[in-house]
């Protein structure tokens, strides 16, 4: 049973937690709320973690850095995770891991009490990098283990395989602490992940836990057993195999949806980050509190989140212009939000870090450094070679996904961003699950000195609506306020058919039914898709709108777009409609309405 951590240990971790995570990839994967066939979280972490396993081969000795061995090769541990990172998933868990790598910085081992300190610092770092932390996720399981290793630490608690016993003297015992915390972490955080449906009520309709969280539970496992030396037994359970459920089916009744906070007058939600001075954001509260309702601005030292309820999006952002630099904007519109809103976060010190130029990290060539920069360019995240076309057609350069369907890393975001020359660029990630990515990419851009924007587009048609306003006339800030506003404004829905038998906020669906989605969130279900597509097309509509744009992928069934363009002629017969064969993967029809 080890005493510290080193360097060795950390090596061995990493590869430790990398071999059980391939071989809970496939159980993760399955831990999807919704029945669709793209359920990845697994991928994403076995990907984030085999960059991060990668970077510290590639440094025998950790690299430049911190002054330590263990500093250093958790510092390549964790810079090779954020630019490996796949998913929000990844991302979260490379900030975790460069939590860990701040607090052992400046230490040759660590004991018990550092690495439940180090844990905190984790959960800490992991929560300031999501915009809006939600609870019942990756973020709860890791909170739920950084507070049981404190309380190992600080109370002596030896974790046994016959239950919990109190070290004498209130102090952690110098042979068993680093195994102690280690045993009150993964314990902790196997609790915290089997009420996850608890917490949130769209695992608990999908009969699933977070699947982040799971796969945080495999890597805290990896922990224990490299430590101690011994796999979880009978005594400490061992994560639920392939096939096994991950917790007991929770099947409830869906609930009804309803928006966080303030009054249904309005119909958008503007959030952005703001530099700006103590004396502008006196003048921007007034002034967005004569637009709208649930206004929050939280923050200091010249770095804001903003956040407010509006029907005028675009007198919202004009006045976080006048204020000074807006960014990571986000415009949701409630009619596609069909859950409640998140809590808003305050904004941490690792969003003022994040800002500050950083040296490249081990294998990293800072190009940009030694490019001169002109212009302006998008960076577009797309899958499928008729919508790959039509993006590059508007001016975008086209990021695809790997052939096996992985998204890509935060490390080829950044590639793209570089690549294309210019000193302003927006980046459009077109999938949530991509987001975090492209906002890690854009943080390492903005340390080289070129101006980012990430519009956070769901869905390839949002990114065709921005694309059809931007207009380098405008300054840069300008044009990124107006390209989210645009894809903020369109409407998106996704046609597929369900990869399983599962509950919905729609219902039950069985495996083969055909499901329309709504911002995410399963609507319509039926068996024949031409009446379920009409229907969504209907609903949509019924809203308000005046173009619809259609992108055809994989499966489409033949004579869809036809039948679907004379049903809107027909109904809808002022309603302008644009086909394009998009060929994405999973969804035979991506749907616009604007």
């Amino acid at each position: 049973m080890l005493q510290t951590l080193d360097a060795t240990v950390v090596r061995d971790w990493c590869a430790t937690g990398l071999e059980r995570l391939r071989r809970h990839q496939r159980e993760i994967n399955d831990l999807n709320v919704f029945p669709v066939p793209d359920g990845d979280t697994g991928t994403n972490l076995v990907l984030t973690v085999t960059a991060a396993h990668e970077a510290l081969t590639a440094e025998p000795d950790g690299g430049a850095g911190p002054a330590t061995a263990l500093g250093r090769a958790l510092h390549s541990l964790a810079r090779g995770a954020l630019l490996g990172a796949r998913g929000n998933s990844g991302v979260i868990l490379s900030q975790m891991l460069t939590g860990l790598a701040e607090v052992f910085a400046d230490s040759p081992v660590a004991d018990g009490r550092a690495l439940a300190a180090a844990l905190d610092r984790a959960a800490v770092t992991a929560r300031a990098a999501v915009a809006d932390p939600v609870e019942g996720t990756i973020l709860t399981v890791a909170r739920a283990a950084a507070d049981a290793g404190l309380a190992a630490a600080d109370r002596g608690l030896a974790v046994t395989d016959g239950g919990v016993t109190t070290a004498g003297g209130g102090e952690t015992t110098a042979a068993g602490g680093l195994a102690t915390v280690a045993r009150a972490a993964a314990e902790a955080a196997r609790v915290a992940l089997a009420r996850t449906p608890e917490q949130l009520p769209a695992l608990a309709r999908a009969g699933v836990v977070d699947a982040g969280g799971r796969g945080l539970v495999v890597l805290l496992d990896a922990l224990v057993e490299v430590v101690t030396g011994t796999a979880p037994g009978p005594g400490e359970p061992a994560a639920p195999g392939p096939g096994e459920p991950a917790a007991p089916p929770r099947r409830p009744p869906a609930a009804t949806a309803l928006r966080e906070t303030g009054s249904d007058e309005y119909d958008f939600e503007v959030q952005y980050l703001l530099d700006a001075s103590d004396e502008a954001v006196d003048r921007l509260r007034e002034v967005l509190r004569g637009l709208g309702d649930s206004l929050v601005v939280v923050g200091g030292e010249g770095t804001w989140n903003v956040h407010v309820h509006v029907n005028d999006v675009g007198a919202a952002m004009e006045a976080g212009v006048e204020a000074g630099r807006p960014y990571r904007i986000s415009v949701t519109r409630f009619a596609d939000q069909p859950g409640p809103a998140p809590e808003v976060a305050p904004v941490s010190p690792a969003v003022e870090a994040a800002r500050e130029p950083v040296p490249p990290g081990p294998g990293v060539a800072p190009e940009s450094a030694r490019v001169e920069r002109s212009g302006r360019a998008v960076v577009v995240i797309c899958d499928g070679d008729g919508t790959a076309d039509l993006l590059a057609a508007e001016g975008a350069a086209v990021v695809r996904p790997h052939p096996d369907g992985a998204a890509p890393s935060t490390g080829e975001i950044l590639d793209a961003i570089r690549a294309t020359g210019a000193v302003d660029v927006v980046v459009m990630p077109n999938d949530p699950d991509v987001l975090a990515a492209a906002t890690a990419a854009a943080d390492e851009a903005r340390a080289e000195r070129i101006h980012v924007g990430v519009v956070p587009t769901r869905s390839a048609v949002q990114a065709l609506a921005a694309l059809a306003v931007r207009d380098s006339a405008r300054r840069f800030e300008d044009d990124v306020i107006a390209m989210a506003e645009a894809a903020g404004a369109c409407r998106y829905a996704e046609v597929t058919t369900a990869s399983r038998d599962a509950v919905t906020v729609a219902g039950l669906c069985q495996r083969g039914d055909v499901l329309a989605l709504v911002g995410g969130e399963v609507t319509l279900i039926g068996r024949d898709f031409d009446d379920v597509c009409r229907r969504l097309l209907d609903r949509l509509l019924a809203a308000g709108g005046e173009m619809v744009t259609l992108l055809t992928g994989d499966g489409v069934p033949t004579g869809l777009v036809d039948s679907l363009t004379g049903h809107v002629g027909r109904r809808w017969p002022f309603v302008e409609v644009h086909c394009y064969e998009g060929g994405q993967p999973h969804y035979p029809l991506l749907v616009g309405v604007e």
